[in-house]
């Protein structure tokens, strides 16, 4: 099958879009592709995940628009030297350390783009047994405020001891 868009080279990229339950299919060849990608495939403007990082870093420091370069001393990275503007600008970091460096920065970055700051996926059977218990403590420690504030104190005790039980297991 030839290339929708230019007719002569065969498509090798088949992309479905759906918008407001209507779809859209193009087959198209790897040339074409890029070009319809850099373009948005017509729809969506191209959608960049460092951009939208960047958008909301600067976002939570307060700016409005893109953090240009200063001329006074700026935050860096102490092992790579990336300065914070640098994540502003491209929404990337340069090392594993700038996590680190720049963490308080990233924790509100992170509560605001995924509602916590805390990984609630999935726990592997195998290896995941303390970060299960955990889950567990946590869960009864819940429903034990709820038990207290509703003035159910027998359940509340019940609840306290379960977890004093799983905390030893711990």
């Amino acid at each position: 099958m030839l290339c929708e868009r230019c007719g002569e080279r065969p498509a090798t990229v088949y992309y479905t879009e759906v918008v407001n339950n209507k779809q859209k299919k193009m087959q198209l060849c790897e040339v074409c592709a890029r070009q319809m990608q850099s373009e948005g495939f017509g729809f969506f403007p191209q959608m960049n995940l460092h951009n939208f990082l960047a958008s909301f870093w600067n976002q939570v420091s307060g700016m409005q628009q893109p953090i240009a370069p200063k001329t006074r001393e700026e935050a860096a990275c102490p092992t790579c030297g990336t300065p914070e503007s640098f994540f502003a600008q491209k929404g990337l970091f340069g090392c594993g350390d700038c996590y680190r460096h720049f963490g308080e920065r990233l924790e509100p970055l992170m509560r605001r783009i995924h509602g916590s700051s805390a990984h609630t996926g999935k726990v592997p059977r195998r290896t995941g047994g303390k970060v299960r218990l955990a889950r567990q403590i946590d869960g009864l420690k819940a429903q034990l405020r709820e038990a207290v504030a509703r003035e159910e104190f027998e359940k509340a005790a019940e609840l306290r001891d379960e977890i004093r039980k799983l905390e030893q297991e711990l």
